[in-house]
């Protein structure tokens, strides 16, 4: 049951009510005023891109001015009900009025300067591992105190409340790590495929050149002239007919070495 002066959350909350707005006529009509206000000295519209901060400063009627774009918060925002803060600083909880069940991790002293006494640094692993072990002893005893007392479970369930959040705290310390992790993984995949890519072309390098120098072995050369065998051997045949032959020899064998 809701709190009172609280508005109750929903996973799937219902649209706004301004959503009744946005019908093709109040389009029709907010095209209309965006002509209008775009007309020049002779009179004719002109065209003109209306950015959301220009279409706020025209003069609107009150069921038009949901169709403007609201302006991008700087802050926080509001979803379902719940405020969001655009900050990428993770709060404690602390500031949050949140007992915390682990020990703070070690903060730097006065102006960027190391800590006085070195300390170890948090392990997100081992105090993770606490809390589950917490959560499962809590919840054994919250289904004692439903069977003997069931009045009374109000300060169990907030024992196990404060304990998912704590859990959930600790993982999103952990989220910065996770995200150069993955990071790392993706270069590292990236840089694998990169490596095979050279390597491959390396090869079909060595192979092309294989074939070039067995052709210049075997007398492929593109100046040479040779007599045919269906002629006399007077005639010999065109240095351009024996040209397109070898090519068309060396690209027959490019083809299979690509295809392969």
């Amino acid at each position: 049951m809701a709190e009172p002066g609280r508005p109750l959350n929903t996973a799937f909350a219902p649209p706004p009510p301004l959503w009744k707005y946005f019908t093709p006529e109040n389009l029709q009509r907010l095209e209309d005023i965006k002509k209008e206000a775009s007309k020049g000295e002779d009179g004719r519209p002109k065209k003109k891109e209306w950015p959301p901060t220009e279409l706020r400063s025209l003069t609107l009627p009150p069921e038009l001015r949901f169709l403007v774009p609201p302006e991008i918060p700087k802050e926080q925002y509001s979803v379902f009900g719940e405020v969001q803060t655009l900050s990428t600083a993770l709060p404690s909880l602390e500031e949050q009025g949140i007992t915390q069940l682990y020990p703070s991790s070690p903060k730097p002293g006065a102006n960027g300067e190391p800590a006085s006494q070195p300390t170890q640094p948090l392990n997100h692993a081992y105090y993770l591992l606490k809390i589950s072990k917490s959560l499962l002893l809590n919840f054994l005893e919250f289904v004692g105190i439903l069977s003997v007392a069931p009045d009374q479970f109000e300060p169990k369930v907030e024992d196990i409340r404060n304990l998912f959040i704590n859990a959930h705290h600790l993982l999103n310390l952990y989220r910065p790590h996770q995200a150069r992790e993955s990071l790392i993984m993706m270069m590292e995949e990236q840089l694998a495929r990169s490596r095979e890519e050279i390597q491959q072309m390396d090869k079909l390098k060595e192979e092309l050149n294989g074939v070039l120098d067995q052709l210049a072995a075997e007398g492929a050369d593109v100046g040479a002239t040779i007599l045919s065998d269906n002629e006399d051997d007077t005639k010999a045949v065109k240095p351009d007919e024996r040209v397109q032959e070898d090519s068309r020899l060396l690209w027959d064998i490019l083809d299979d070495k690509l295809d392969g």
